[in-house]
């Protein structure tokens, strides 16, 4: 495929900025303000959420990656090497996203709750070096512990007790990578918790999770260095009937407790809107974390494209005003493609959708709404689809130093030729 010369793309950008400019929009300001909105690059889907444990590992509570197209990363030392290949192809300065079960010991069999920061030392040196932020994550799945169905609201003392130490763990590893990298720690907790058919005691469950929640949260985190967060769930693989961190127990929860709430886009009736939801939290939580995914006929984390569900959550974001209080954040995992064309392709298209909010003309809407023109409206939001904003997008692609259009295929390509492939 032909380059697209810088001529062209400035060229093109000229005409677009003219274009914006008639509706009261500074795409000069749009592009400063995306190149510094960062988007947390999840690290289990250049490996199929494997893990590097030497003992338990494995995916339970609903988490599956399907497909077996070679070239998944085997250790710490090639997942950092495609982050970095991914990230070479994407616009913008980001940060990354681990999970517990990506802690290296050298072999050495660690339990999960005795994980300490010392395991994430190469992580987090790693990501000083590049200077991107880590969010974390404990990994309360694929584990002898988790075999019931349950963790933290497990009727079983020792089964509570150790995922219970495992997230103050990671809560304490988590404080340190923000010390250390200089910026906050996302960390997001979710347990796949619940049943496959109609429980009796819905109300144990949740009190026992609630109780280890009020455990897991008596360390107090300099909010600087550790962001809580907490996620909800619709239902998953043998818990289609019953989960107990449901979205409006998690909601509850972390309202009342000053814990961030997580909305994955995945995690709801497909007949719900996740943008929807956005301006009823804001109004009472300070931030939101928001997992950007695409779920196909359920939570099925398949790669993030540009669709509508995607556009709507980042148009509600821009119209509540609220880029400065949205964590975002990918999670898809799939492993039937290359993996690093499926991060590229989703965080490109999470970016595409923040571009196309931040360059809508909203005031425009709003004053036909005000004025009860609703006609107006309706007609000024189905124009502002026509709108160039895919020459903005180039311009962006190319301020930021990485490939342009269509161009960062064919080098993922050439580094699939060069790295994937060779790994048995």
């Amino acid at each position: 495929m032909g380059k697209i010369s810088e001529l062209t793309i400035q060229q093109a950008y000229e005409g677009a900025k003219a274009r914006y400019a008639l509706l009261g929009v500074d795409t000069d300001a749009v592009l400063a303000k995306i190149m510094k909105q960062p988007i947390s690059l999840h690290c289990w889907q250049g490996d199929d959420v494997r893990g590097f444990e030497t003992d338990a590992g494995g995916t339970s509570g609903g988490i599956l990656s399907t497909g077996s197209y070679p070239g998944a990363a085997r250790n710490g030392d090639e997942l950092r090497a495609d982050y970095e290949k991914a990230l070479s192809l994407i616009p913008g300065k980001h940060r990354v996203n681990l999970h517990a079960i990506y802690a290296e010991t050298d072999g050495v069999s660690v339990p999960r709750d005795q994980l300490k920061t010392e395991h994430f030392r190469k992580w987090i040196d790693w990501a000083k070096k590049l200077g991107v932020g880590v969010d974390f994550n404990p990994s309360c799945f694929g584990h002898p512990m988790a075999a019931s169905g349950f963790t933290v609201s497990s009727a079983d003392e020792e089964v509570r007790t150790f995922w219970i130490n495992h997230v103050k763990a990671c809560r304490a590893i988590a404080s340190d990578i923000g010390k250390e990298t200089g910026t906050p720690c996302v960390m997001n907790i979710w347990f796949p918790d619940g049943m496959k058919d109609q429980p009796a005691d819905r109300l144990g469950y949740r009190q026992r999770m609630k109780h280890a929640m009020d455990l897991i949260l008596l360390t107090k985190y300099d909010r600087k260095y550790l962001v809580d967060a907490f996620e909800s769930k619709l239902f998953g693989i043998g818990v289609e009937s019953y989960t107990v961190a449901s979205h409006e127990f998690v909601l509850g929860y972390g309202l009342k407790n000053d814990v961030t709430v997580c909305y994955d886009m995945g995690h709801f009736h497909l007949t719900e809107s996740v943008a929807d939801k956005i301006s009823a939290t804001l109004l009472y939580a300070d931030t939101l974390l928001l997992h950007v995914s695409r779920p196909v006929r359920w939570d099925s984390d398949h790669v993030v494209t540009l669709n509508d569900d995607l556009l709507s959550l980042a148009q509600e974001v821009k119209r509540c005003d609220a880029f400065e209080r949205i964590y975002f954040a990918l999670d898809f995992f799939d492993g039937s493609i290359n993996r690093i064309m499926a991060w590229v392709t989703g965080t490109r298209a999470a970016q595409k959708a923040i571009l196309i909010a931040l360059l809508e003309p909203t005031f425009l809407l709003l004053e036909a709404e005000a004025a009860g023109n609703y006609g107006r409206r309706l007609a000024l939001v189905e124009e502002y689809k026509s709108l160039p904003f895919a020459a903005v997008w180039d311009m962006f692609c190319q301020q930021a130093g990485v490939p342009v259009g269509t161009d960062w295929v064919d080098e993922a390509g050439e580094y699939e030729q060069a790295v994937l492939l060779k790994r048995a």
